[in-house]
């Protein structure tokens, strides 16, 4: 099968959109599909065999400086009929890929879009409120040009359902349990988390550090399990990390920037606890990551975390900004060794249920549902 698809995140930029996204092109290769990227910034060349086309963007500044917003041009379109694909797939389209979905909406391809951020949400996070509803209509119209639209979690399937999107399914979850496990943790990696305190109890959030990740809430937690010898573990960057290092100024919280890799897999497999304070995730990859290294998240329920977490069982579960919440959860895992390795073992197993043959295998049937659905409409139109 040849695949054209329009993401409007890629590498070199790191989030759950990304990870999946390369995953699944790895996945693809291995199954003989080829695929032509377009994407934002500067990508590399190819990617697990798939040509890579880099699109011109300019940076999302000063809201979000990280993000690359593509600007599609005619040639783009050119590009993807000389490629002849059998299926048009945009990845959360909004800029870039909202042009994939128009591009095949107009030359009569098969289409496929799936739906991996509450962009409309987003909007009041990043303080711009007054683009929620025209964020949401032009969602809404996008996504309804596809013959199958695909989301990363269950409530968000409900949710995209319930704000007029149609022919929505599920994009079963997945996770390498091979790259990350528990046989991961690394005691150079725990004394650098730790800021040279290899015995204290350590939690670690990995991730994106922008507004919208309610990344505040572990301040007030953090500052009261200090005494306790709690430290935390910040993973990653974005745009709202200095005002963090500033709201977490005076407590033992240790911010190592972007990490990846064999170093990324020791960071997660040598701490106690995750914590994933965010209220607008749709799956929570690196809740997922946290599970396959054998430890366990603290996460809110809200979005797609309770999808991955079951409370009391592979994790816990609090109400969205209880910072008493998390506190209480963390003591409870440092406090009890017998709970944590149980815990520990419950998400490692949890984790294992899912890999990424399996969600990729999935999507190649939607795709070929996307292609059966189309031949049905262009049929009816005749």
């Amino acid at each position: 099968m040849r695949i054209a698809l329009f993401t409007e995140v890629f590498l070199p930029k790191v989030d759950g959109v990304v990870t999946r996204v390369i995953r699944t092109l790895e996945q693809l290769d291995r199954m003989g599909h080829e695929v032509l990227v377009f994407a934002p910034g500067s990508p590399p060349q190819r990617y697990a065999h798939h040509k890579v086309q880099r699109v011109r963007s300019v940076s999302l500044w000063p809201i979000y400086p990280e993000l690359k917003v593509g600007l599609p041009t005619p040639m783009i379109a050119e590009q993807m009929i000389r490629f002849r694909p059998d299926v048009v797939h945009a990845v959360n389209p909004a800029a870039l890929a909202a042009f994939g979905v128009e591009a095949a909406y107009h030359r009569d391809l098969p289409l496929l879009a799936s739906y991996h951020t509450w962009l409309a949400d987003y909007m009041i996070k990043l303080r711009m409120g007054w683009a929620r509803r025209p964020v949401q209509s032009w969602t809404r119209f996008l996504h309804n040009r596809a013959e199958v639209n695909l989301c990363t979690s269950q409530v968000m399937v409900e949710r995209a359902r319930e704000h007029g999107v149609q022919r929505v399914d599920l994009w079963p979850r997945a996770v390498d349990t091979v790259g990350y496990r528990p046989s991961r943790a690394d005691s150079a990696m725990r004394h650098r988390l730790t800021g040279g305190h290899p015995e204290a109890p350590l939690a670690i959030y990995i991730g994106r550090m922008s507004r919208e990740k309610d990344l505040t809430d572990l301040v007030e937690p953090i500052r009261a399990l200090a005494p306790r010898g709690v430290r935390l573990a910040m993973v990653g960057s974005g745009p709202y990390r200095r005002a963090l290092e500033q709201a977490f100024g005076g407590t033992p919280t240790v911010f190592t920037g972007y990490l990846s890799g064999d170093d990324l897999a020791r960071a997660y497999a040598s701490a106690d606890v995750f914590v994933f304070p965010s209220t607008t995730e749709t799956l929570g990859l690196v809740a997922l990551e946290s599970m396959a290294s054998g430890v366990p998240v603290i996460g809110v329920r809200a979005g797609g975390v309770p999808d991955v977490i079951t409370d009391g069982v592979n994790g816990f579960l609090v109400d969205p900004h209880d910072g008493a919440g998390f506190r209480q959860r963390m003591l409870q895992l440092f406090d009890r060794p017998i709970l944590h390795a149980e815990m520990a073992a419950a998400a490692r197993a949890e984790a294992q249920r899912h890999d990424w043959r399996a969600a990729t295998e999935a999507l190649v049937d939607f795709y070929r549902l996307a292609i059966e659905r189309h031949d049905v409409r262009r049929g009816s139109r005749t």
